[in-house]
């Protein structure tokens, strides 16, 4: 029967990459449905509570925080209809809940769905990882096809932006197949692959031969459909200028990831985002030469940057006049006093034992660090914090994302909520953190009128937790339905589907 099993699926993979005799594999890449969505697969029915994608769905007595920033609803009714929000009202004391069609919300709280704004579908694998987190080259990405979407789900992320595709194609398809429910995620802002310059270590990556390069990689991944661009660490300003422009005669964005390039330099070519915060800027390294990566990669300038000092005001005030955004991916810093961020057994439950044995190693080896060098991990995430805050007083933008490359505390969906709570260790209001971690993403998607807000007429994504974040911010973690086009998915049965899958595919 196994292999009788493995045949069949290994006939069945042949049929859809030659497009022939297999309509499953047709509807998985047809094109967009009209509105109200096509009929759930199968493969999408089964983490399904509730469906308002072609029906209506009340859900009452529900706490409402829209995602603007304004202080929540108490007891309100939200009518979901053919996929939109199409009404928002006082709960009536005569409303009753049927379980169907009518769903009591007491007690929870119905938030915009979280736009990922740095969430990768891939995992770092390294190779002979040990106690001290040493690691062989050369370092490779696999895809985390399976598991990935479904966590970010999960996890009440209904966007991303993939912010550097290690196999576009995948994603792009992907996305096809999770915009015509054959498959369970989120909506996705599909990258393209990174724009890299000479010094790659990475494989799966091109590796940039200067501006022209750089010009036709972007107009060729634009054809192919990716929708924003990425530039990475060793960029040259040339190749980067290049970058900018090609991407922006297609109407789309590009972000950076950058070292070789510091942030003035890139905020005058052109750049629309910036990110990990202000961690990774090298204006200040000493060392630092032209379109040539330092050696502290932007930790020297980081810690030599005052918060609230004249070169940082002054670099806010630049990235503001050039309308450059910044990203926070704070939980890629995230250490408690005992050298560690928080531990959570759902995030472990997910993880490959592989995968979980290499970060439980990681994790023993900074819990036993020196407290002396705890302290300055510590420092480094306030001082970043602050940088992060500053920068939105000074009347800055800025989103949020996670970055879940390979970390075992950085998980997709999991990490995303963490963000959040981060943000809010950083000094901003809970209503503050959310609208950082839902409007303002959507807004720089140019997707504001859809999604990321809890306002009538917009596409129903949306996330409803028990508790209150906007009192407790760590209710962000207590999901219990999903929506996504008005499709109800259960969070539960999400995870349930990749324990122990997470690392591998």
């Amino acid at each position: 029967m196994r292999k009788r099993a493995i045949l069949a699926m290994a006939v069945s993979a042949t049929a859809l990459l030659a497009g022939v005799g297999c309509a499953s594999a047709q509807a998985l890449f047809q094109s967009p449905p009209a509105p109200g969505g096509p009929a759930l697969s199968d493969e999408v029915r089964q983490f399904v509570s509730v469906d308002a994608s072609h029906a209506e769905l009340k859900l009452i007595h529900v706490r409402v925080i829209d995602g603007t920033g304004a202080g929540p609803l108490e007891d309100r009714t939200v009518t979901i209809r053919n996929g939109r929000i199409a009404a928002i009202a006082p709960s009536a004391a005569s409303e009753r809940a049927d379980g169907k069609i009518i769903l009591d919300m007491a007690g929870r709280t119905l938030l915009p769905g979280l736009v990922g704004m740095h969430d990768h579908l891939f995992y770092v694998a390294r190779p002979g990882a040990d106690y001290e987190h040493a690691q062989r080259v050369p370092l490779l990405l696999p895809q985390m096809t399976f598991a990935a979407p479904r966590l970010y789900l999960a996890g009440g992320v209904t966007t991303i932006r993939t912010t550097g595709s290690m196999e576009p194609y995948a994603e792009l398809n992907l996305k096809q197949a999770v915009e015509t429910n054959q498959l369970p995620g989120p909506h996705m802002d599909v990258t393209g692959p990174y724009l890299q310059g000479a010094g790659n270590i990475f494989l799966q990556m091109h590796t940039l031969s200067g501006a022209e390069d750089a010009r036709n990689t972007v107009n060729f991944w634009a054809s192919q459909g990716v929708t924003s661009f990425k530039a990475y660490d060793h960029i040259t300003r040339a190749e980067l200028k290049a970058a900018i422009d090609a991407a922006h005669s297609h109407g789309f964005k590009i972000t950076g990831h950058l070292c070789s390039v510091t942030y003035p330099e890139a905020a005058e070519l052109g750049i629309d985002n910036l990110e990990h915060g202000f961690a990774i800027n090298t204006q200040l390294d000493p060392d630092k030469k032209p379109d040539l990566c330092s050696e502290s990669q932007g930790s020297a300038t980081a810690k030599a940057m005052d918060p609230d000092g004249p070169q940082a005001r002054a670099l806010y005030a630049l990235l503001i006049a050039k309308h450059v955004t910044v990203t926070s991916t704070l939980p890629i810093y995230d250490v408690g006093e005992d050298g560690a961020p928080p531990l959570r057994q759902a995030e472990l439950d997910v993880l490959t034992p592989q995968a979980r044995e290499a970060y439980l190693y990681a994790r023993n080896a900074d819990t036993t660090a020196k407290n002396d060098r705890k302290a300055r991990w510590h420092a480094n995430l306030k001082r970043l914090e602050a940088l992060e805050r500053n920068f939105a007083l000074a009347g800055g933008t800025l989103m949020a994302g996670c970055d879940p490359t390979g970390d075992g505390h950085i998980i997709p969906g999991f990490a995303d909520q963490r963000e959040m709570e981060l943000l809010v260790d950083a000094g901003f209001s809970p209503l503050e953190a959310i609208k950082i971690g839902t409007l303002n993403g959507a807004t720089y998607l140019g997707q504001a009128s859809e999604i990321g807000s809890v306002t009538v007429g917009k596409r129903a994504d949306l996330m409803i937790v028990k508790g209150d974040p906007s009192r407790r911010i760590q209710d962000i973690e207590n999901v219990q339905l999903v929506f996504r086009d008005g499709i109800g998915f259960d969070p539960a049965k999400l995870l349930s589907s990749v324990k122990g899958l997470y690392g591998l595919y």
